[in-house]
């Protein structure tokens, strides 16, 4: 039993409530296995290296009930919002639910797959996806093990062999607080699938509808295989009030590449856990990202790469900006194997402080076995360069302007990198509404 026993009792209930009639005898067995193993590990603390600069004490003293529908559905305002491309595939869930309503899967292509976890659990025959729960490992992480235990529903990609997608595959999922003050929690589950050969772009966006307390404890594996390509982008915009704890697992076989964009803009506490596996000679894999925080907002993007086979490639690059007495951590691993030969990674951590109060922790770690490798890591930490400003405004620039600029040219370039043109654009007009005088920026357009 953990030390947060009442807590352990409303997961317990909960998982009770939830049932088994919906799910496989094989989940039902991993499920239950889960639980125990999250009730044996609790929620980890700050003594646990691996989580030193987070402390999820709040998310560990709050009996999160779970989220139920309770009629909550996405309503057509923020569905606008949050489509990207009307004519792109649509999954959409409330509270890690399935809202047929709001999805769009009008691609027709023998063999794609693009549906929810509790359809296909539900379907004829009932068969549990071989990869679901195959990588996402629980046996020493926590929130894993929590979501394991809950798994209901989610996003099921399969990409068919040799198929090349054009438009991106957009998977939203939406966060509503509970009702009377309620604190609530949902756990999304995504499986996505690309095999050999073929292509895709798909977006995760994590949003959320009410200012109220919520945790989103997010799930997602991604299964690359030989000389497959994936696009991936997840966008975790979180009301203030609310904890985002997100775990990406990946597996990438031999010659595939991956290409991973992780923004964060909003929610009180969000911790992206991101691990690659490099499991195949000649893979690549390119994990980037932005994070923006201000008011007491704090954000962990905690990465590891493991580099298991020769003739490798990863590059990390990770950029934050941050405000207020905000807080941002960057805990980056790379892991060369002893077979893992010719194996080249670069990693790089860039922050901004906007504020004396505003912080941020960097760990930038290498750990190679192998003695035929190419590998780099650093990480800076720093303010607005006084003569950039003192240049831009001999320009004629006013200081809060030139400061926009310069802020909004250190976030961009991450922006810039985003490939999916509506999805860039929104999340320019989100940086645009966010950063400090961005107001001034969109005057002068």
């Amino acid at each position: 039993m953990t030390d947060h026993e009442p807590q352990d009792n409303v997961y317990k209930a909960d998982f009770a409530r939830l049932g088994e009639s919906a799910v496989t005898p094989e989940l039902a067995t991993i499920r239950r296995q889960a639980l125990d193993r999250f009730l044996a590990l609790g929620f980890p603390t700050t003594r646990n290296e691996e989580w030193r600069f987070t402390n999820v004490a709040p998310i560990a003293r709050t009996p999160f009930r779970l989220a139920r529908d309770n009629g909550a559905r996405i309503d057509d305002r923020v569905l606008n919002g949050e489509t990207l491309d009307p004519d792109w595939p649509r999954l959409a869930f409330t509270n890690a639910r399935a809202t047929p309503a709001c999805s769009s899967t009008r691609v027709r292509q023998d063999s794609l797959v693009i549906e929810s976890l509790a359809d296909r659990l539900a379907g004829e025959p009932r068969a549990l996806p071989s990869d679901l729960a195959k990588y996402a490992s629980f046996d020493q992480e926590a929130f894993t093990a929590l979501n394991t235990a809950f798994l209901h529903d989610g996003a099921y990609v399969v990409i068919p062999r040799n198929l090349v997608l054009k438009d991106p595959i957009h998977l939203i999922y939406v966060s509503t607080a509970g009702g009377n003050g309620d604190a609530t929690v949902s756990h999304p589950r995504t499986l996505i699938v690309v095999e050999p050969g073929s292509q895709v772009t798909i977006i995760e966006s994590y949003v959320g509808l009410a200012d109220g307390a919520y945790l989103t404890n997010a799930v997602t594996e991604i299964v690359v295989g030989e000389d497959a390509v994936i696009d991936h982008y997840k966008i975790v915009r979180e009301e203030p009030r609310s904890y985002h704890v997100g775990a990406t697992q990946i597996n990438l076989s031999r010659n595939s590449t991956l290409s991973s964009h992780t923004i964060s803009i909003g929610g009180a506490l969000v911790r992206n856990n991101i691990t690659a596996v490099l499991n195949g000679e000649g893979a690549q894999c390119t994990l980037n990202g932005l994070y923006v925080t201000c008011g007491r907002e704090h954000v962990d993007n905690h990465l590891k790469v493991d580099h298991a086979k020769p003739h490798c490639d990863s590059r990390e690059f990770f950029k934050g900006v941050l405000d207020d007495n905000s807080r941002g951590v960057f805990t980056g691993r790379i892991i060369v194997r002893p077979d893992a030969q010719k194996t080249d990674a670069k990693q790089t951590n860039m922050n901004l402080l906007l504020a004396e109060g505003a912080r941020v922790d960097t760990k930038p770690q290498l750990e190679i076995f192998a003695n035929d490798v190419k590998c780099t890591h650093g990480a800076t930490i720093g303010q607005l360069d006084a003569e950039a400003i003192f240049y831009l405004r001999s320009r004629g620039l006013t200081e809060e302007t030139a400061r926009g600029v310069l802020i909004h040219g250190f976030a961009g370039e991450s922006v810039e990198q985003i490939q999916p043109q509506p999805l860039r654009r929104q999340l320019q007009r989100i940086l645009l509404e966010r950063l400090p005088h961005g107001e001034l920026l969109q005057e002068a357009q």
